[in-house]
């Protein structure tokens, strides 16, 4: 049995605003209110409570789909295939890629990848990986209507299709939706494997416990009663009326009390096998709770700096693996704990992931009760879709795409002129102040050499301006951190960052390519977060974006 209590807790001078927190949770019965569904801990209104609540008993409840789910798994197991191709976004992928990433494939059972993505360079790296017609594609969207994962569909059916499979090619299709949505339709017409319905009363970013991730979780043969057991635990856990010895209210009182008292970086470290788990927390974070020109901004996958270089707008969460290698990251987190307000959390094994995913989802319920925002809808998101809508339909009456900028295409600014590229930054910089953050907003690929080019830019600005740093893929993101961007504190800084698409692929009964879906959904964003009267601009780094931002962030 995992420890479900912090193992590690050091708040300093900030133990008591903590345990004010919990007095007032305590004093308003606000756990016993959220088990009785009380939808007033958090608004007047009931709308995207009280049908979004079922989460709060989804570990114990989803023990009876376990069998099935482990039986559908070994079929696909034996029927040959090699890989299974989740194509989602947000709540319907990130939960999966955490299980990928901190798990992986049991031995003889397919290779998870997840593609989350309309970035043609992404997909062209699926497609070199995969046998088409030995690849199981799993749509997993709650709406059934979201353009990404739509898309995609359209793109593999047209090639299982061509790989030989001809009329049978929705045998390489399974979906997950919920009930009656045009996805589950869809997958009746067109003759899906099989169509998972999904328990409506469950928010895309609390629904990891689901069949969103219990799905793919079994098709690459984890074992979910393993995965659900622990999360069970903590849900008992999660149940105690105190809050002080309830783990998922104390870390939420924690997150909330010290927000407000400005540490609202929660910066996340990890064991290096628990890297993934950022992603996951990031959009539970952020889309929950970044709203109402309120938030808790979270920091995950930032370059270890010194301890002198993070700022008084930050707080730590240590989330420890028993037996990796955490040398580093201790030692870290015990500099840290003299300044900063510092929780670890340990877990046993890999399978406590069960048990974290279920304590952060409890705590930002509770958080947002404290910061007095709605933790359960996501109203600033739409606009970004409305504003790439909008660029479409101008490329489909005059095949030109208007960028945020106003110039009809990217201008490869960093390339054909890195002074100019190097002026614009900093120009976006000068102005950061205390409490400020960067959030970097990359549509790039998510290759290794991008990724460390990224992290080099990270580490390069926090030490020179002492803020914090965030980055992010699109369209990933936009299903994620997107949120908060438009719609919580005004304290970030948005340096968007596009390159060429030296490859780019058409979408099958689409006047558009992949390549123009992106631009148009960096356009999108890039024009919701000017409207929002945010601080962004956008670099264009041409044919080599590595290499380019090697270069800029020399210039910082």
């Amino acid at each position: 049995m995992v420890d479900v209590a912090a193992t590690f807790e050091s708040l300093g001078k900030h133990q008591s605003i903590v345990e004010s927190a919990l007095n007032d949770l305590d004093s308003r019965n606000i756990v016993g209110r959220i088990w009785q569904g009380d939808y007033r801990v958090w608004s007047k209104d009931p709308t995207e409570i009280a049908d979004r609540l079922g989460w709060l008993n989804l570990p114990e409840a989803m023990m009876s789909e376990v069998a099935g789910l482990t039986d559908f798994g070994a079929e696909v197991r034996d029927a040959g295939f090699r890989h299974v191709v989740l194509l989602g976004m947000g709540g319907s992928s990130l939960g999966p890629e955490v299980l990928r990433r901190t798990l992986g494939s049991r031995e003889g059972y397919p290779t998870l990848l997840v593609l989350d993505s309309t970035m043609p360079a992404w997909i062209c790296a699926v497609d070199a990986a995969i046998d088409p017609a030995r690849t199981l594609f799993l749509v997993s969207s709650k709406s059934g209507t979201t353009i990404e994962p739509n898309t995609l569909y359209s793109y593999y059916r047209l090639r299982v299709a061509e790989a030989g499979m001809g009329d049978k090619a929705g045998a390489n299709f399974i979906a997950v939706t919920d009930p009656g949505t045009a996805l589950a339709e869809l997958g009746g017409r067109q003759g899906f494997r099989r169509v998972f319905p999904n328990p409506p009363d469950i928010g895309g970013r609390y629904s990891v416990l689901s069949c969103f991730g219990l799905a793919p979780a079994a098709l690459i043969g984890l074992n979910l009663g393993k995965l659900l057991g622990r999360a069970a635990a903590m849900q008992r856990d999660c149940a105690v009326a105190e809050a002080g010895k309830n783990p998922g209210a104390r870390l939420g009182a924690t997150m909330g009390a010290l927000a407000r008292a400005g540490r609202d970086k929660l910066t996340l470290i990890t064991s290096p096998a628990l890297a993934g788990f950022g992603l996951w927390v990031e959009q539970l974070l952020a889309e929950s709770l970044g709203k109402d020109g309120r938030g808790i901004i979270p920091v995950a996958g930032e370059p270890a700096l010194a301890p002198e270089s993070y700022g008084p707008d930050r707080f730590f969460v240590y989330l420890r693996l028993a037996g990796d290698d955490n040398t580093g990251a201790d030692a870290l987190l015990e500099r840290l704990a003299v300044e900063h307000p510092v929780i670890r959390l340990e877990l046993e094994n890999r399978y406590d992931l069960g048990a974290e995913f279920y304590r952060w989802e409890f705590a930002t319920a509770v958080a947002g009760r404290l910061l007095g925002v709605h933790p359960f809808d996501q109203p600033d998101v739409q606009g970004a879709k409305d504003m790439t809508d909008r660029v479409l339909e101008r490329f489909i009456a005059d095949g030109a795409l208007m960028m945020a900028d106003g110039a009809d295409g990217p201008e490869s600014a960093a390339e054909s002129a890195p002074e100019s590229a190097a002026e614009t930054l900093r120009e976006l910089l000068g102005g950061a102040g205390a409490g400020d953050y960067l959030a970097i907003l990359a549509y790039l690929a998510d290759d290794p050499a991008v990724v460390a080019a990224v992290d080099g830019l990270r580490r390069r600005v926090a030490a020179e301006y002492g803020i914090a740093t965030t980055a992010g893929f699109g369209p990933r993101y936009l299903h994620s951190t997107g949120q908060l961007h438009k719609g919580g504190p005004g304290s970030g800084i948005f340096l968007q960052l596009t390159a060429d698409h030296n490859a780019d692929l058409a979408i099958p009964e689409r006047p558009y390519s992949f390549g123009n879906l992106a631009d148009a959904q960096a356009s999108g964003d890039r024009q919701a977060l000017q409207a929002r009267g945010r601080r962004a601009a956008r670099i264009h780094l041409g044919s080599d974006p590595a290499t380019a931002m090697q270069r800029l962030a020399e210039s910082v």
